[in-house]
């Protein structure tokens, strides 16, 4: 099946292949007919899998007929996170290029004032978060009375972030003859609890079993100790095979120490979690779109729905909290039929943390471990004492792209003080992935 077999206009399918893509996924597959057709969906659908165009593409072909009013939103996209909403304003961009469609993105960490604007004109599209589309509402910037369709997206992270409130007053506010779709990755109790009481005989489409991984990601576990944890990544971003890597971590405190401390290691690193400016959180994504940096550091707020091409690793440094997160987080790899690989760094503390996750994928993940009695494969000097206060020399040259780009040091910077030094230090070693750490079959215990 091709895209010109699912019922959408010409000008719809023009903006899709100069995209670049010629074959819908099973979900675009799946979804697109009946949202042409008027019908409430309920699409469950592992990140990863062109899920927003299955919801993007038929909007614009059906709010190509009718104009908006003063105030009045023809149609509301819910996002939970200001990058998700970004994301999805920018894919309404790409393929509605050659309609004639107004829309206003809503989002926290933006001043009132031009959203104001776009909404006193009238907008086709409204894509907005819940915590500041009911901002508006309460300014009376907003009437929700004129909108003929909703998408709630990503409807189980709302569960985890307390938007489930939000929505439900939203939809009471919407008018009750609308269509309306709901799209994610898992269906709990809750979600489907909205979906019965907010959807009209929806039609249910399911392309993998929920919570499942991508099987296009090679999944790897690493057992470490706290203190070990940050020189173990370094040996692993140090990997050849390491093109760009997204590394995940719990708590945005972490990711702060964690990439000043790659920086100062000479990894080209960035960050992203929910304390920066949506300014600052923008313009790092464009940094590692635009392979300036090749590491991005992120809490959970990076988990769902970004869809960056070409990342070839996700790091887990801390093993997430809810296992749902873990099926997000490596999907920022191994997307549109690439190969992928996540490594996840596991201290004994987290034994359940993955044992719930192992349970939620059906899936025993491969440890990737350090066999007893070996040494590495190379070893270098270590560097000379330093002062007290003095940083570590900066002798490796930023990770990236370029085949040529400067050998590494054989001079090993002075291990941080807040980290421990690990066996790897010891060695006084800093380079590739060495032969001594290979996949493993883990035993059960």
């Amino acid at each position: 099946m091709s895209f010109e077999d699912l019922g959408l206009s010409p000008e719809t399918l023009r903006a899709v292949h100069e995209s670049g893509y010629a074959d819908p996924t099973p979900i675009q597959k799946g979804a697109i007919p009946p949202v042409l057709m008027g019908k409430d969906i309920i699409g469950i659908a592992q990140t990863g899998t062109g899920k927003t165009a299955s919801f993007v593409l038929p909007m614009i072909d059906i709010l190509a007929h009718g104009r908006a009013r003063a105030m009045m939103p023809r149609s509301l996209i819910l996002e939970p996170t200001r990058e998700l909403a970004a994301q999805v304003a920018e894919n309404f961009q790409k393929y509605g290029q050659y309609h004639k469609l107004s829309m206003a993105l809503l989002i926290g960490g933006v001043a009132f004032g031009d959203q104001d604007r776009a909404l006193e004109k009238g907008v086709d599209v409204l894509i907005a978060t819940p915590g500041r589309l009911m901002d508006q509402f309460a300014r009376g910037k907003i009437l929700l009375s004129g909108c003929a369709m909703l998408v709630i997206d990503e409807a189980d992270r709302m569960l985890d972030m307390g938007f489930i409130p939000d929505i439900e007053s939203i939809c009471q506010k919407l008018p009750a003859q609308r269509q309306t779709l709901l799209f994610s990755a898992t269906m709990p109790a809750p979600i489907k609890k909205l979906a019965d009481r907010f959807l009209t005989e929806p039609r249910t489409i399911e392309v993998s079993r929920p919570a499942s991984a991508n099987a296009s990601i090679t999944q790897r576990l690493v057992k470490t100790s706290s203190r070990d944890k940050r020189a173990l990544l370094r040996t692993l971003l140090s990997a050849d095979d390491v093109k760009t890597a997204i590394i995940f971590a719990n708590r945005k405190t972490t990711v702060r120490e964690l990439v000043t401390s790659l920086k100062r290691y000479g990894f080209a690193a960035g960050q992203i979690h929910g304390d920066m400016e949506q300014s600052e959180r923008l313009k790092e994504l464009d940094r590692f779109r635009q392979e300036e940096i090749n590491i991005l550091v992120a809490s959970d707020v990076a988990a769902r729905g970004l869809d960056i091409k070409g990342v070839s690793h996700v790091f887990n440094y801390d093993v997430p909290w809810h296992p749902d997160d873990y099926v997000h987080r490596i999907g920022r790899t191994g997307r549109a039929g690439a190969m992928g690989v996540a490594i996840t760094l596991a201290t004994s503390e987290d034994e359940e943390a993955v044992a719930a996750i192992e349970k939620l994928i059906n899936t025993r993940i491969e440890l990737l471990e350090q066999l007893q009695g070996s040494k590495p494969a190379a070893t270098a000097p270590r560097a000379a004492p330093v002062e007290s206060g003095e940083r570590p020399r900066q002798e490796r040259q930023p990770r990236g792209r370029e085949k040529d780009r400067a050998p590494r040091s054989e001079q090993k910077p002075r291990q941080e003080q807040d980290e421990g030094v690990s066996p790897y230090d010891e060695a006084g070693w800093n380079g590739p992935l060495p032969a001594f750490l290979k996949v493993k079959a883990r035993l059960d215990s």
